[in-house]
């Protein structure tokens, strides 16, 4: 296990009637000015925006309002978020939607507080100096970004797509209601599912040795993921299942699983490439990556997919090498994304070679990828060829 330090400063508020509760003691801890940033229409038609800006007037808070945030966000609408934070002296940023939203968020509380264009962080040309606090309303199990610091943004001007975050961005506090979930599309339930499993293989497929406790962990994340995707698709009203898929995204990226161990991360830096210039969804795009990203790394540790298929899948070893056994662990995780009707190949989203040379430049652009097996232009190539 490697030596670490962990510290998450965000309060969780989960289950049902915790925005009643509790969501206007914490706004007015910070103070009355507050920027509403969401998606779409979904939190008005669902009730939710009508329930938030009610509890907000009630308790005297002046709120202004950035709507629009795009499923991909871009370093556009950051932009406009920062300047009414500077033009409207905001206390406080309270993102409502899923992980794009709160993403964008983390986005605009660092650049209302950075002297400069927030992009800098992104593109690794600057530090964030200071954030805004914010806070979430999360209306979708996905990326966890309601209890981690990081988030995506992507410049559709560059077509780049690039990570960022810091110490000053981990929300200072997040409510989570299963029943928020309830309206989220099938195919956003789907692509959360994947988003979620793909955080659990990012941390499970590492080269730390003595992790006994954090295989254990992820194992039974990515267990519980797969028993319940399937009810909250199916059955979109099932609060247990979304109560426990939305519990498994948070556990998933907060931190908690991934202590003493460094996590592969090259599937994400590649499917970033993809929808930077594609703008197809994260989690359909990882679950076409990880697949083939595991047929090319497994020789590097096999037992580690032998153990993903014994102990998350349940496959008998007897009488099966290291090897068959890391081959039924891939196979059962291709079964598990057809099953749930996730995509299978670039073709999928109508993408065809022609930008794979580009998109193997741009993700290896800071150095090679990955931890578990250290991935360069050819080996990124290879990886996107075989999705096709």
């Amino acid at each position: 296990m490697d030596a670490f330090r962990f510290q998450n400063p965000t309060a969780l508020y989960y289950g049902k009637g915790q925005i009643e509760s509790h969501l206007a003691n914490e706004v007015l801890q910070v103070g009355k000015r507050v920027l509403l940033v969401y998606g779409g229409g979904s939190i008005k038609r669902s009730g939710l925006y009508d329930k938030v800006v009610g509890i907000l007037k009630d308790a005297s808070v002046t709120t202004f309002e950035l709507s629009g945030v795009e499923p991909n966000p871009r370093l556009t609408t950051v932009h406009k978020g920062v300047d009414i934070c500077r033009t409207e002296n905001i206390d406080l940023i309270l993102a409502i939607g899923g992980g794009s939203v709160l993403d964008c968020a983390k986005a605009i509380a660092m650049g209302a507080k950075y002297d400069g264009d927030v992009w800098d962080i992104y593109a690794r040309k600057g530090k964030a100096t200071g954030a805004l606090p914010l806070g979430t309303i999360l209306t979708l199990a996905a990326t966890g970004s309601e209890m981690n610091a990081g988030g995506v943004i992507t410049n559709w001007e560059t077509k780049e797509k690039l990570g960022g975050g810091s110490p000053y961005t981990y929300p200072r506090f997040s409510f989570c209601d299963p029943e928020n979930t309830y309206t989220v599309p099938r195919d956003q339930t789907i692509y959360g599912a994947c988003d979620m499993l793909a955080h659990c293989f990012e941390h499970y497929f590492h080269r730390t040795e003595h992790t006994p406790l954090q295989q254990h962990l992820i194992e039974a994340v990515i267990k519980t993921i797969i028993e319940n995707t399937k009810a909250a698709i199916d059955h979109p009203n099932d609060y247990h299942a979304r109560e426990t898929l939305m519990y498994c995204s948070t556990m998933a990226l907060n931190g908690m699983i991934s202590m003493g161990i460094q996590g592969d991360w090259a599937c994400h830096a590649i499917e970033h490439e993809i929808s930077a210039i594609y703008d197809i969804p994260h989690g359909g795009g990882l679950a076409i990556i990880f697949p083939h990203w595991m047929d090319y790394t497994k020789q590097v540790n096999p037992s580690r997919f032998a153990s993903l298929a014994t102990n998350v899948f349940g496959v008998n070893p007897d009488g099966k090498s290291v090897d068959e056994l890391a081959d039924i662990a891939i196979a059962k995780v291709r079964d598990y994304y057809r099953e749930i009707g996730a995509p299978q190949h670039l073709a999928d989203y109508d993408i065809g070679d022609d930008q794979l040379d580009t998109m193997a430049s741009q993700a290896v652009r800071f150095g090679e990828i990955g931890n578990f097996k250290k991935l360069n232009k050819d080996d990124v190539y290879n990886i996107l060829k075989a999705s096709l």
